[in-house]
């Protein structure tokens, strides 16, 4: 079975090597929707620092049992805060800003820390994040695929190229097939993936 650990790390590295092919002149330039560059990597940048913050944080009780169902908690609306665009966007740019002068090079600096604390306290230890307890192997899932998702979108905004590992892919995209049947959405996205009929426009399940 893969090791969640291993897949988020790889993702980590995978898209920091995006970043260091990024022109000086692109961070002030368009990333994703209403964030620019700069800001969507600060966005994806909290993959990496929430993992090193809230390791540090043991949790009462496993309350979140899968990755598939913290994103279905958000996407749902259940966890208060978690789903107000403004608030999401404001986070990113002001996670770009802490990115400093060369967010590239800020970016890889906090991969070593975040696969280091991931080591430190190990899968099964239970910590608490924004959707309630989870272990880390499960928590390190959905970083995994903010990393995914992101790298993607970093790449189509600066028309550089970016290759995950086929584990990190397949994690990824069987997290978004769990999240879209918790969300009575399995069905559609089966019959758009074999072909039978295509998604409607502006489908999402995150």
């Amino acid at each position: 079975m893969p090791d969640p650990a291993a897949l988020f790390a790889d993702a980590a590295a995978t898209v920091a090597d995006l970043l260091d092919r990024v022109a000086p002149d692109a961070w002030d330039g368009p990333g994703l929707g209403a964030w620019d560059l700069r800001a969507l990597v600060g966005h994806t940048s909290r993959s990496l620092v929430t993992v090193i913050t809230y390791l540090d944080g043991p949790a009462v009780e496993e309350r979140v049992g899968s990755a598939a169902e913290y994103y279905a908690l958000i996407k749902t609306g259940t966890i208060p805060g978690t789903a107000d665009p403004e608030a999401i966007v404001e986070r990113g740019r002001r996670a770009g800003a802490q990115l400093g002068d060369d967010p590239a090079a800020a970016f890889r600096a906090l991969i070593g820390p975040a696969t280091a604390k991931v080591a430190e306290v190990g899968p099964d230890t239970v910590v608490e994040t924004i959707a309630g307890g989870m272990r880390v192997d499960r928590y390190l899932t959905t970083r995994t695929f903010e990393l995914v998702v992101h790298g993607l979108d970093i790449a189509a905004a600066t028309g550089g190229e970016v290759v995950f590992a086929p584990g990190v892919l397949s994690e990824a995209l069987g997290m978004s097939a769990e999240v879209a049947v918790r969300l009575g959405e399995g069905e559609a996205v089966l019959l758009a993936l074999t072909g039978r009929r295509p998604l409607p426009a502006g489908f999402c399940v995150v």
